[in-house]
């Protein structure tokens, strides 16, 4: 069965999508077999950072009510192994019905060896669907104040839910402001109470490959975006790679 992972964030701007696509271009880099989910009712973005907002895509409620199976999930044309659904522009997130989704998921799982769901920000219908169906979650935070009090609360959410796999992935960390504030990473763990997934340093590289169209993997490889998600993807799959600000 393949492992389900849902990519959440406490408040906008963490840059939560972007890692999401990252760590989703970085399983497929190495074969893995991936299908992405935008669940970002009526704000869907993941097709910009996956670098195929030009290509046309079913979305995951086309495949919910049956019209459609997996197999006409969009394909990314730069990676082979890597399928993506958008959300739904017309259809309030109250009106998805849960039992499809879920089944939809439970078929996904044994056809993709990963599947993201990119949640909204914020703890909405929106989240709460898809919180419900993840039984491994990623949550996103910057390194400001505000940031990680959402994402503590986002925590404890999920703690109630009965969600135990949860793990931090801080963004656009920018180690100048860090040292400036007197502030390190264990510190926003501990703020957070949870355990780290990976760090991702500030990088404008991730803007300029949105801009131009592209994955960010494939706009530049070696950029310190790039190589973080590729070492969060390893952890995910559980190969040892050290976490660093570089």
């Amino acid at each position: 069965m393949g492992e389900l992972f849902a990519i959440v964030s406490g408040k906008g701007g963490t840059g939560k999508t972007s890692v999401c696509a990252g760590i989703a271009e970085a399983l497929a880099e190495e074969g893995r077999s991936v299908l992405c989910v935008d669940c970002d009712v009526g704000l869907r973005n993941l097709d910009i950072s996956l670098g195929i907002s030009e290509s046309g895509a079913l979305s995951f409620l086309d495949v919910c009510e049956g019209g459609y199976s997996l197999d006409h999930a969009a394909k990314h044309p730069l990676y082979p192994t890597l399928s993506f659904l958008t959300a739904p522009m017309n259809c309030p997130v109250e009106k998805i019905p849960f039992g499809s989704f879920n089944a939809m998921l439970r078929q996904a799982r044994t056809q993709f060896d990963y599947l993201f769901l990119d949640a909204p920000a914020g703890v909405d219908a929106g989240f709460r669907l898809v919180s419900a169906a993840a039984d491994r979650f990623l949550l996103v935070t910057g390194s400001g104040p505000a940031a990680v009090r959402d994402a503590a609360r986002v925590g404890d959410l999920l703690e109630l839910m009965g969600k135990k796999d949860v793990r931090l992935v801080v963004n656009r960390v920018n180690r100048s402001m860090l040292s400036t504030v007197q502030l390190t990473i264990d510190d926003v763990m501990d703020n957070a109470g949870l355990p780290l997934a990976g760090i991702v340093l500030e990088d404008p590289n991730v803007t300029l490959a949105a801009s131009f169209g592209y994955p960010l993997l494939k706009y530049a490889r070696r950029s310190p975006a790039a190589k973080a998600c590729r070492r969060i993807a390893k952890r995910l799959q559980g190969f040892p790679e050290p976490i660093n600000l570089r």
